[in-house]
């Protein structure tokens, strides 16, 4: 475990300069940027930050969860972050007070997270590539938007970083404990995004690796059942009490497969409406439900058959760009200008292609398999749906785990000999995750 890395001094004291450093310099830019950082106006409300706030606000004063209803009560988000930072507002206060401690507090989360990335990336690879992964997060500049923001990403991506974490540890211990925290990480990370609920289904490929017998299979299925389920009664009783119907996460107005249909923003083609005289250009990108998934199948089963390669390439090539190659950066911090933080976004995810494909031809498949799993489930689940910068943020520091493998391989290419080089990859197979206790 973590544990057993951080009892080496000189992982040690790297970790916990990175970490300090991280910290300072997000705290830095919480204070100095404020609320020069936020996407909406707080008077109009008229982006999900500024939302939030209101909605943390209300939440602290009647006890309400409301989000674009009014004083009514909503069903349109998750209630992880309102209930965090209502929770700062009632002790540093409802204004400025409150707000700068939520954002100093995911500072604290951002610099914690160096922690367990450079985990996840020694058990993947070596001591080397995870000094090399965790040097690249702490200058990935979207790290130091999100800390100062107010939104779901930076204690999302922490909680996803524990999960992925939690669940390399419980496969190779075979303890109930580490499945009840596989279930209780998932059942938080679905308070702030119902998308990681269906995560853990990945165990069972972990399963059928490590040859676990099928009693075991269904021990340790039910135990993280359990401790989800637990977890998430709490919301569903609020919304039966207060809808008087089951509502398994959120009931939102728009329909994302709809909207993920919609390529550049432009409407479907003219043609479009000539074969379905039934929708018009003005409300074919409203609605909800049934009714927005059969104008989504609609669009798609016209768009296939007569552009084809257009939409295969949106669904694809299309959605893995939207997803990781632009940057989560909405706001520049110490003029620094999106195009440069583009550039490393870019330059990072290519070098972890070519490190993943790298680490395929060492055959690491057992160490690759956690993060290769979470990434092709982050990448597969945001396929059919709308796909955007913020929705992959959280997959970033798995390209920097292979980028830090890659330009270590470089490194040991062109400063050792051959029978030098063959060596340490028997060390570094042989020793992948000797942190697993």
């Amino acid at each position: 475990m973590i544990v057993n890395y951080m009892k080496e001094p000189g992982t040690r004291r790297f970790l916990i300069i990175i970490s300090f450093v991280v910290f300072v310099l997000s705290a830095l830019i919480v204070l100095l940027h404020g609320d020069q950082l936020l996407l909406g106006d707080p008077q109009k409300l008229n982006n999900d930050d500024v939302k939030y706030i209101h909605t943390a606000r209300v939440l602290l004063n009647e006890g309400t969860l409301v989000y674009n209803s009014g004083a009514e009560p909503s069903a349109f988000i998750m209630p992880g972050l309102p209930l965090i930072l209502s929770g700062f507002m009632a002790v540093f206060g409802q204004d400025h007070g409150g707000v700068i401690a939520f954002r100093l507090f995911q500072s604290l989360l951002q610099a914690l997270s160096i922690f367990p990335i450079y985990y996840i990336a020694r058990y993947t690879f070596n001591h080397r590539a995870a000094v090399i992964a965790t040097c690249i997060t702490a200058l990935y500049l979207p790290d130091y938007f999100t800390s100062g923001s107010v939104l779901t990403e930076g204690t999302y991506r922490i909680i996803i970083l524990l999960l992925v974490c939690a669940m390399m540890i419980a496969v190779h211990s075979r303890k109930w404990l580490w499945y009840i925290l596989v279930g209780v990480l998932t059942a938080a990370a679905a308070y702030f995004k119902p998308q990681a609920s269906l995560f853990p289904c990945v165990m069972l490929i972990f399963w059928l690796v490590y040859r676990y017998s099928f009693k075991e299979i269904a021990k340790y299925t039910f135990t993280i059942l359990a401790a989800y389920i637990v977890l998430l009664i709490p919301w569903w009783i609020r919304n039966y009490l207060t809808f008087g119907e089951f509502i398994l996460f959120t009931s939102s107005a728009g329909s994302p497969f709809l909207l993920g249909t919609r390529i550049d923003y432009q409407l479907p083609p003219a043609g479009f409406f000539e074969a379905y005289p039934q929708y018009s250009p003005e409300t074919i990108y409203m609605g909800a439900d049934g009714a927005a998934v059969s104008k989504g199948l609609d669009i798609l089963k016209y768009g296939l058959s007569h552009d084809p390669l257009k939409y295969i390439y949106h669904y694809t090539i299309g959605r893995f760009e939207s997803l990781y190659l632009v940057p989560f950066y909405l706001n520049d911090i110490f003029n620094i200008s999106k195009p440069l933080v583009t550039f490393f976004q870019k330059t990072i995810v290519y070098l972890g292609l070519i490190g993943m494909v790298w680490a395929f031809a060492q055959k690491l498949w057992k160490p690759m398999l956690p993060i290769v799993l979470m990434m092709a489930y982050f990448t597969a689940i945001h396929l059919p749906f709308v796909a955007m910068s913020r929705y992959g943020y959280p997959s970033f520091v798995f390209f920097a785990c292979f980028a830090g493998y890659a330009i270590y391989r470089v490194y040991l290419f062109f400063t050792r000999g051959k029978s030098e080089e063959l060596e340490a990859k028997r060390v570094e197979s042989r020793n992948h995750h000797s942190g697993i206790q």
